[in-house]
């Protein structure tokens, strides 16, 4: 396998047990909070959704890939595009009432 295949394949890697140290770290940033305040009221969607929060395309991955490895959202393949989705249930399941704090700010 060559170093750009096992390049993508460690931006998939998603936490299945998510810590609450993550999961806060993840959440700590405005942009983050709102590609998840995004995909609560949204749904899953593709990242290239979340351009109009002003940052880069590269800042962006970055972000989305923090959140993943936090465990707070999944990614899966559809075609060309990368669907994300929030791990609502978890989430709700390990820290009851996180997620709502986080959609009620604005």
């Amino acid at each position: 396998m060559n170093a750009s295949a096992l390049s993508f394949i460690s931006t998939m890697i998603e936490a299945t047990d998510p810590r609450l140290t993550d999961v806060l770290a993840a959440l700590s940033d405005p942009v983050r909070r709102a590609i998840v305040r995004g995909l609560a009221e949204g749904g899953p969607q593709p990242c290239g959704v979340f351009t109009r929060l002003g940052v880069s395309n590269s800042t962006l991955s970055h972000h989305f890939r923090v959140l993943r490895a936090a465990g707070v959202i999944e990614t899966r393949e559809e075609g060309r595009l990368r669907i994300s989705s929030l791990r609502r249930d978890d989430l709700e399941q390990r820290y009851p009432g996180l997620l709502g704090l986080v959609t009620a700010e604005r």
